[in-house]
C-alpha cells in the first residue's frame, strides 16, 4: 500500500474528530484537541503499527490564541511512514495528556519539552529538569523568555 493511501485510510478512521489533516514533507499532520490526542495515539499505534514515539516538542506563538502548540512525531516501522501530531493549548493551562502508557520514551521527551517550554503532562509524574538544573527560573524557548536574563548561580559539588 503506497503512502497516500494509506494516509487516507488514517483520515477515514480518524476524522472528523481528529480535526483537519494534511500532508507537509511526505508526512501526514493531525490537529487535535487536547482530549483527542491520546485516544489518537493509541488509535496510530494499535490499528495503523505506528510503533515508535520519535519526539515531542512545542511551537511559541506569542500572538495567537492558543499559544502553544505541542507537536509529536511517530513512526511506523511496518510501513516506513511518519505522522505529526499537532495540538493547541492556552498559556494559562499549558497541558495534555502524557503518552508515557503507550510510549516508554513519552518519559524523557516530555520532560525535555516541560523543561524548555513548561508544559505539563498529565499522568507524568517525573517531570523534573532533564536539561536544565534545579532552580533554573523560566522555559529558555517560550519567545518571552528574557535572552539576557541571569540564573541562580548553583555550587559545583566537590567530587
Amino acid at each position: 500500500m503506497s503512502a497516500p493511501e494509506h494516509f487516507n485510510l488514517i483520515r477515514q478512521r480518524l476524522l472528523p474528530a481528529a480535526g483537519p489533516a494534511w500532508v507537509s514533507h511526505g508526512m501526514l499532520v493531525l490537529a487535535l484537541t487536547p482530549a483527542e490526542l491520546l485516544v489518537t495515539a493509541r488509535c496510530l499505534r494499535d490499528e495503523f503499527g505506528f510503533d515508535i514515539l520519535l519526539d515531542v516538542t512545542a511551537v511559541d506563538w506569542p500572538d495567537q490564541t492558543p499559544r502553544f502548540e505541542v507537536v509529536h512525531h511517530f513512526y511506523s516501522t511496518r510501513h516506513h511512514l511518519r505522522v505529526r501530531l499537532k495540538t493547541r493549548v492556552p498559556a494559562t493551562a499549558p497541558v495534555v495528556d502524557s503518552l508515557l502508557p503507550l510510549f516508554g520514551s513519552a518519559a524523557f521527551l516530555e520532560r525535555e519539552c516541560h523543561d524548555m517550554y513548561g508544559i505539563r503532562f498529565t499522568g507524568n509524574a517525573d517531570l523534573r529538569p532533564i536539561l536544565l538544573y534545579e532552580g533554573f527560573v523560566g522555559h529558555p524557548l517560550r519567545k518571552d523568555y528574557p535572552k539576557r536574563q541571569e540564573q541562580p548561580l548553583v555550587p559545583y559539588r566537590s567530587a
